[in-house]
């Protein structure tokens, strides 16, 4: 609860909302029937939290007037009963209409503790490597390519059910038509709501997973992408329960079939004239001779970066126990999952972690699982980038050919390396690169006692499974 006595030291010094602006926001909000407010801000996993405020309170809460406890959630720091509130300050250019029910409007915001950001709000950690970039004239885009899967109880068993109900009769059931016109209960509303967002909805279809589904629309800045994300997660669980559906990000959902991952397509552009520089330069590039891919220089460096750290960068792009049930070739599945299981570049390669697309110029990261919190994964690529541009490192030889086809003693013949097979060795490689502090600050100690304990917690159940496998057979 909030009055005239609210802390003054919640947000900066001075800081006052302009008042013709959120007059006119208002005005707009009012006609298309706006009731209510959001100002959101994402806790460590990613998933988006808020107090809801009446649209005749946007002032107030323009100025920083809803104050959170953030110690009483999980990974994100002042703990105790005792410490002060933050303050989430909303973005007023992020307004969105919610597409579903117009008496909502959201908000993305950032928090704020004893007048500065604070350093454990995610959107603020990307922000940081953002204007580390701006600093050396250079803009960090990104798009995403978010799957799911759309599930149903049966009343019956009380299982959850994929969409739809009748299963494709072959291996894999990727872009096949009468999956996608028995789920259009669910793809229509969805897609009805994104195109009204205007974001640049290009496709969608049923995916490799039963009644999992991709949506790809249009790239932008790296803040627009993490926040248009965290709002799609939110937008699709809405859609889901409004036709006796859930929407689950859970990475990893069934043995038998596909991950759900969340690819990361990045390129740098110039700051002052929007040039994409991933583009091949027409001067002589000895990357781009030697091994045959038409990129910059630049990219080169930025892709020699990620690949330092990718151990480090796949304990924040896929953080969850599940997340490495998925980073498996085969497993229970009938075919090849490609799940990218080396840390490796490869020319349009979907067997590696970086795929060089050839129909446009960009890096794509095809390790980030739908369960990632978008603002941090941003921020450790883009980190990373910049130190391998910054220290002009060299990515090595890139692999073309199917790595699924390559032994192990073959790979460590070329010196490739897997990814982290557990969430336990991602976090591992998370702690010991020096990296990590610099990209999150207090944040990583903070991550890894969350992670840690949720490893633990998933580790060491005894399960059905186990006991029936080896009760008596040890």
């Amino acid at each position: 609860m909030t009055d005239s006595k609210t802390p003054v030291f919640a947000v900066p010094d001075g800081f006052s909302a302009d008042a013709e602006k959120v007059s006119a926001l208002k005005e707009e909000l009012g006609a298309k029937g706006v009731q209510y407010l959001f100002s959101s801000y994402v806790d460590i996993h990613g998933v988006p939290k808020a107090k809801i405020n009446p649209i005749e309170c946007l002032e107030k809460m323009a100025n920083g007037s809803e104050l959170f406890t953030v110690g009483a959630l999980e990974g994100m720091g002042l703990v105790g009963p005792q410490i002060d509130e933050c303050a989430a300050v909303p973005d007023l250019d992020t307004a969105i209409v919610c597409p579903w029910d117009n008496r909502f409007a959201y908000f993305f915001g950032d928090l704020y503790y004893h007048g500065a950001p604070y350093e454990n709000d995610s959107r603020q950690v990307l922000k940081r490597q953002l204007e580390r970039a701006n600093a050396m004239g250079l803009k960090f885009n990104l798009g995403v390519e978010p799957e799911f899967y759309v599930l149903k109880e049966n009343g019956d068993t009380g299982k959850w059910e994929q969409l739809p109900t009748h299963r494709y009769r072959g291996v894999c059931p990727s872009y096949d038509i009468n999956q996608s016109f028995g789920s259009m209960d669910f793809l229509e509303p969805f897609s009805d709501c994104l195109r009204e967002l205007e974001w640049g909805l290009y496709s969608f279809d049923q995916e490799g997973g039963h009644g999992q589904y991709e949506f790809d629309f249009g790239y932008a800045d790296a803040l627009t992408t993490a926040d248009r994300l965290t709002f799609f997660r939110v937008m699709a669980k809405q859609v889901a329960e409004s036709i006796g559906a859930v929407a689950t990000f859970m990475p990893k959902p069934f043995a038998d079939d596909a991950r759900s991952g969340c690819h990361n397509n990045m390129s740098l552009a110039s700051l002052e004239t929007g040039e994409n520089l991933f583009t091949p330069e027409s001067e002589s590039n000895p990357f781009a001779e030697k091994l045959g891919i038409p990129l910059s220089k630049l990219a080169f460096h930025f892709i020699a970066g990620v690949l330092k750290h990718a151990p480090a960068i796949t304990a924040v792009s896929s953080p969850t126990y599940n997340s490495y049930q998925g980073f498996i070739a085969q497993g229970d599945m009938p075919d090849i999952s490609w799940a990218p299981v080396l840390a490796a570049y490869g020319r349009n390669n979907r067997s590696a972690m970086l795929r060089l697309p050839q129909n446009r110029y960009c890096v794509e990261n095809r390790a980030p699982d739908m369960s990632n919190n978008p603002y941090l994964t941003a921020a450790m690529h883009l980190a990373a980038g910049l130190d391998g541009i910054e220290q002009e490192l060299d990515p090595g030889e890139p692999i073309n050919a199917n790595a699924y086809n390559l032994s192990r003693a073959e790979l460590k013949k070329e010196g490739i390396n897997f990814l982290p097979a557990t969430l336990k060795e991602a976090l591992d490689a998370f702690e010991d690169d020096p990296f990590t502090v610099g990209v999150l600050g207090e944040m990583k100690e903070i991550f890894l006692k969350q992670k840690r304990w949720e490893w633990e917690q998933s580790f060491y159940p005894i399960h059905d499974r186990q006991l029936n496998q080896f009760l008596t057979h040890v």
